[in-house]
This record gives structure tokens, sequence and C-alpha cells, in this order.
């Protein structure tokens, strides 16, 4: 997890851990169904845009994932594509979810692992659904 990649021009580690909620708090991440379209829309995502998920936990009220990503990748270019595709995704299904434009709220939380090691951060998120 703490390994250092490379591509042809730079040797890197950027983990981010994001945290966001649905539009005005509602209660939607209990649904199985919403569980498995975002699990299965992240693990799609990563693949196509060379990410690759360390830990993800969907809570009732917000989610949390962790992940290392390429340079080229922002964590607000990164949150555009997982939020966007993920809320498309659930809206397509369900359309009653879609609260004026979109599913997610525009806000998100990002840190990286700067001050604490990948384990430290991985360990919390698994943690949470305890």
């Amino acid at each position: 997890m703490n390994t250092y990649k490379s591509t042809r021009h730079a040797k890197f580690l950027l983990n981010y851990h994001f945290v966001w909620i649905p539009k005005y708090r509602k209660e939607i991440l209990d649904n199985k169904e919403i569980k498995k379209i975002i699990i299965n829309t992240i693990d799609e995502l990563a693949i196509e845009h060379s990410f690759e998920v360390l830990s993800i936990e969907i809570m009732s009220e917000h989610i949390h994932l962790f992940l290392s990503a390429l340079p080229r990748y922002s964590p607000s270019k990164l949150m555009n594509i997982i939020k966007g595709t993920t809320g498309r995704r659930i809206s397509k299904q369900f359309p009653e979810l879609n609260i004026k434009g979109s599913v997610w709220t525009r806000a998100y939380f990002v840190a990286t692992a700067g001050s604490v090691s990948s384990e430290t951060i991985q360990h919390y998120i698994e943690k949470q659904g305890d």
C-alpha cells in the first residue's frame, strides 16, 4: 500500500481519503442495490482511470473511499469522475433520488495520507462498519 508507483516520468505515492454524502442527507445508502451500484461503478472507474481502491465503506449517511491515484488526477477531478458517474447510474435506476439535478451534494472531504500512515486510514475506514 505504501509502495511507490511509477510512470515514465514520475515516481509517486498519492493516497487520498474521500468522504461524501447524498444531497439533503437523504437516507439512501442503506439500500443494498444502491450500494452495489456504487461499488461496481467505482471498481469499473478504477480500471478505466488506473486508480486503486484501497478501502471503501458505505455508511448509512456517508461514504468513505480510500484510493491510490496517478498524479495526472487531482482530487477534485477524481471526485468529479466518481460522484458524477455513480450519481448518473443511481439516477437512472432510481429517478426519484435525482433531486435538483444530482444525487450527491457538491461538497466532499479529502485528505492525503501524509501525517498518518495509509494503514491507519485503511484501518479507520474498515472499522467504521463495526
